[in-house]
Parts: structure tokens; sequence; C-alpha cells
């Protein structure tokens, strides 16, 4: 029987993030995934400025924009216009890219960092006592301390643990394709809304174009009816006038889009992330964003009890912090389709001139803009903690280089005093300019702040967070 310190319930984005982020603290890992073969096609189109900041403080960001495309702005509902420029970080915009590139270089980067990787193995079944977690799968039996189930929106880890899927089927047929086009549109994010329908194309930047459709004339077609190019044409031409010369799909689906979430993200010692945790109406692009976020609070928090600098407390911490984020994001969406899917013209007419007049205003736009980029994420702190606690740290400049430079190690990094004892697992970083005394975790959320030094207090903070030192 293989023992492993966390096993990691499939390969997904979500997953594969985990690895990396388990594997840089030094924690033994094995990935399991059911599909035997690596994907060649794509889910997800969207990375966002936040999760380009968390991949910017593992190195892996700027290579990851040089292979997407970059888009500025977007229209949260037609005749309204977001600037992401607002953001005032690294990284305001919006990349596009296929999830297999994404997928693609977490695996890699995963491997290079020592995680291992078993594909055509199937978890059938688990239990868990004080001391761990024994799974069943395809390939054997398999021993952990923890178990994370990153297995989707059908997760058998979920399952097994008999936690509740709570939420509700949208009734909107979409259908997905990927297709290339003869004549494609100027715009870079092209779309049509109109009685008739919602019609899309979203660019991968090699030759290929996301098609997404919403044809009311179409909305009883069945479910398994398969997707022809003649539909996808017609659809097109309905909505928006041009089919643009598109070819034979490679891709496609015809599916009802969900809105469900995990009751729980914990359960003893078995924890679910990303899809298997959270799923939602595909606009927006917010569901692997939101799964490498739960990878990246998740990472550290196993390692540290894993090394006996954490406790129960601390895991439970996880579900106190994202499974809010997840509810909030499950808003969102829930708010975008229907003002983009409504079957009520009356109703999406209202929330749309709601939209185009709050954007007008200021305060409003940066928050719509943070909320959908991820940027202004942040997690409720105790009370009596330093107004910065909980909150996304941003970029500073320093002597030696950029802040999220400085996370690249995966540790905690302190923001003007020296770690001293605490060096080992504490990055000190000297800021060029002079913010407060900022305790920043690896997942560049702020553990602990004070206005100024205080040597006591900071060795409190340090003591608190990174564990005991003689």
């Amino acid at each position: 029987m293989q023992n492993v310190d966390v096993a990691v319930v499939g390969a997904g984005p979500t997953g594969l993030a985990l690895a990396c982020e388990l594997r840089l603290a030094g924690v033994s890992c094995t990935v399991l995934e059911k599909r035997a073969e690596e994907p060649n096609l794509t889910r997800a189109f969207a990375v966002h400025s936040r999760t380009l900041e968390l991949l910017d403080a593992r190195g892996l960001a700027d290579d990851l924009v040089t292979q997407g495309i970059v888009v500025r702005e977007v229209s949260p509902t037609p005749g309204a216009v977001l600037k992401l420029e607002i953001l005032a970080n690294r990284y305001p915009f919006l990349l596009l890219m296929a999830q297999s590139r994404t997928e693609l270089m977490l695996e890699k980067h995963a491997r290079e960092l020592g995680a291992q990787i078993v594909r055509g193995c199937a978890v059938t079944g688990l239990a868990q006592d004080g001391d761990g977690v024994t799974l069943s799968t395809t390939g054997g039996e398999m021993r952990a301390k923890f178990v994370v189930g990153t297995d989707g929106a059908h997760s058998a880890v979920r399952d097994l643990i008999g936690v509740k899927f709570a939420g509700k089927q949208y009734q909107t047929h979409i259908l997905l394709a990927d297709v290339q086009l003869a004549r494609p549109p100027q715009e870079t994010l092209f779309g049509v809304s109109n009685p008739s329908g919602l019609a899309l194309f979203v660019p991968f930047g090699d030759s290929w174009f996301r098609a997404i459709v919403w044809d009311r004339s179409r909305e009883q077609a069945p479910l398994d009816e398969p997707v022809t190019l003649a539909e996808l044409q017609g659809s097109f031409r309905r909505i928006t006038g041009d089919d643009y010369g598109m070819s034979e799909p490679r891709w496609s689906t015809r599916f009802l889009s969900e809105r469900r979430q995990a009751e729980r993200y914990r359960v003893g010692r078995v924890f679910l992330a990303g899809d298997a945790a959270h799923v939602h109406s595909p606009v927006g692009g917010q569901g692997m964003n939101t799964g490498i976020q739960d990878a990246f609070n998740l990472g550290w928090k196993l390692a540290a009890v894993l090394r006996g600098r954490g406790g129960d407390e601390l895991l439970d911490s996880y579900q106190a912090e994202r499974h809010p984020v997840g509810e909030s994001v499950l808003k969102i969406t829930d708010t975008l389709f229907n003002l983009v899917l409504s079957s009520s013209k009356v109703d999406a007419a209202v929330r749309r001139f709601i939209i185009r007049n709050a954007l007008k205003i200021g305060r409003v736009r940066t928050s719509i803009a943070g909320r959908l980029s991820g940027v202004g994420i942040a997690y409720k702190p105790l009370s009596g903690t330093h107004q910065m606690v909980g909150k996304r740290m941003p970029d500073l400049t320093g002597v030696k280089g950029r802040l999220y430079e400085a996370l690249r190690e995966g540790k905690f990094v302190l923001v003007g005093a020296d770690a001293g004892v605490w060096s080992d697992d504490v990055v000190s970083f000297e800021a060029t300019s002079t913010p407060p005394v900022v305790l920043v975790r690896p997942d560049g959320y702020v553990a602990w702040a004070a206005d100024r030094v205080n040597d006591g207090e900071v060795t409190a903070a340090l003591r608190q967070w990174c564990g005991q030192r003689p």
C-alpha cells in the first residue's frame, strides 16, 4: 500500500495547482486522475487578475501571459463597459487562455517539484480514522494523512464523504463549440445579444475560437442531440446576421448550466476544492480561477499542519474563508447569467439599466472590477485585528525586487522587520516605501499587521503563525 502525506483526487487546474503548493512546501503528494489521457481540448478560457497575481507569486504568470490574449475591458451587459485598468496592479486585464494550456503549465511545474501524477486511476472507496485516510482505487489501496477532492462537479470524493451539493439547474440550453473562422470579427471579445438569443466568440490565439450560443428557437432541442455545423451556422446567422465562415467544430456540447455548492468543504481529513466544491454558470469565467485560489488557500495550511505548526483551527479556516467566497461567486455568476440569458425580457432590461447606471459611479466600478477579477476578495478577520488582516496584499517594490517575487519560495514574508530566528521559514522583505509592518501568508493575504515595529508584537505574530523557536 502506498503512503503519502496528501492524496489529491483530480488532475484539473485546481488539483495541479494544489500539488504545486504542497510540493513547494516539501509535502509528499500524489495526484490521482481517472482520465487516462491528458486533455487536448478546453472548457474554461479566462484567467483573471488575482489568479495571475498568485501565479506570479510562484514565477509562472509572465510566461502564461505571452501565450494568451490580453483583454483590457469587458462588458458586463450590452451598453456598459468596464475598463480593467482600474485594478491598478501588475495584471490589470483578463487573459484569454485555453484551459488545456493552463493545465499543461501547472502539470509541468508540479512534476518538476516532484509531484506524482497517476492517470487512469479512479477512486472507488474512502475510509478515514484519526490518523489518516485509506483510499480504494482501481489501481489498489492508498493511505494518506489528508485527501483533497478536486474531481469536478460529479465528484466521487464528495459523494463518498456524504456532502450535499445544494443548488439548482438552469433551464437555458447553451451550445459550446470550438471552431475556426474564415471571417473573424474585429472585436477581441465579440458578442451579440438580442430577442433571438445570445452569440459570442472567444479567441484562443491559435486560430481557434470558442463559440457560445443561446438560441431561443432551439430551446427545446434534446440535450443528447449532437451539435452540428449547420445548427451553429444557423444560430449565428439568426442572432448576429453572419456565420463568419465557421468550420466544422473540433469539439461541441449542448448543456444545462448548474448553480451548486457543497454544504461543507471539510469532513475530518478530507477536503473539497474547485468544481467539487462549487459549480456555476460559465458567464464571467469564474470557475477555474476560484478553484486555483482554493488551492493556494488550502495548500500552505495542510503543509503547516503536517509540519506541526498548526492544528484543526487552521484547517477549519479553509472552510471559513473559502466557502463565503464560493457563495459570492455563485451570486455574481447568477446575476450575470440572468443579465444575458434571462427568458424574461422585462427582467433583463431592468437589470441592464441598473448595471449601466451603477457603472457610472466610481466606487461601484472599482467594487465590480474587484469582484470579477478576484482582486477584491478578502477574508473576514478576527475582531480587534489590524484593518489589513485578511485582505489581499498588493505587490510592493523592495530594495531587492518585488514582494511577489519574495513569495516564490512559498513561505511567509515579513515586510518592514527582520524575521530573526524564523529566517529559515520566513522571508524578510525591505520595502522602498514605509508601509505598516506586515506578515504576508504564502497565498498573498495578510496574516498580521501593525502600524509600527514592536519587537514583542512581531515575535508573537511569528510564533503564532510560524511555530515556536528556541
